[in-house]
This record gives structure tokens, C-alpha cells and sequence, in this order.
């Protein structure tokens, strides 16, 4: 039976959505810079987490956990420029948001429950 990884789901669920949103950027708003920036970094967070799970040890887990956090809160950066310059409006940037904080919470409470295994 296949456990479910909530971080897993999300982080790849998130990442449709930024490439979805790089679609609309450039599409309907003309926009390939910022675009291309947070299609690398929203792409990357579920990346490093699979490549986490998938490692070797649970220092590879912990090290490219700690990378998805990096990209997510590079992600979070983008996401606010894109409305603050409206790119994006409040209405259209807010679930995308949320959902940036959601997994950025969750990918920090399990670096810091592995800092505890670790430190014990």
C-alpha cells in the first residue's frame, strides 16, 4: 500500500501551477523575465524534494529538503513582485501565495523535526 507524502503532492501540484502561470505571463502579459525566474525556482521546489526522497541517506534528505525551502522562499519573493508590479493581480496572486506559504510551513517543520533527530 503507498503511503501518502503531503509534501510530495503539494510541492508537484505547485509546481503545474507555476508553469501554468509562466503560460499566462508570457501569453497574455508579454512578461519573460520574471516568468522565467519563478518557472525555475516554483519547478524547483518539487525537484529537490523528490530528489530528497529519493537519496541515499537521511543527510540527502535533509540537505535537498533544506534547498526546496530556499527555492520555495525564492518562489514567494517572485510570486509578490509579479503583484506588486501587476503582473498579477491581489485576486489572481492570492491562492498562489497561500499555497507558497503552505508548502514553505510544511517543508520548514520537517527541516526542524530533523534538526531535532539529529541534535539527539
Amino acid at each position: 500500500m503507498k503511503t501518502e507524502n503531503v509534501i510530495q503532492e503539494k510541492s508537484y501540484a505547485f509546481a503545474i501551477r507555476i508553469v501554468k502561470l509562466y503560460r499566462y505571463l508570457t501569453g497574455e502579459k508579454n512578461e519573460y523575465v520574471l516568468s522565467k525566474q519563478i518557472l525555475r525556482s516554483g519547478t524547483s521546489i518539487g525537484a529537490n524534494v523528490e530528489e530528497g526522497i529519493g537519496g541515499q541517506s537521511e543527510k540527502d534528505f535533509f540537505t535537498k529538503l533544506n534547498i526546496a525551502y530556499k527555492e520555495a522562499r525564492e518562489t514567494h519573493y517572485w510570486l509578490r513582485i509579479l503583484r506588486d508590479t501587476s503582473y498579477l493581480s491581489s485576486k489572481e496572486s492570492k491562492d498562489i501565495i497561500d499555497d507558497c506559504n503552505e508548502i514553505m510551513k510544511i517543508i520548514g517543520s520537517i527541516i526542524k523535526t530533523m534538526k531535532m533527530k539529529f541534535n539527539s
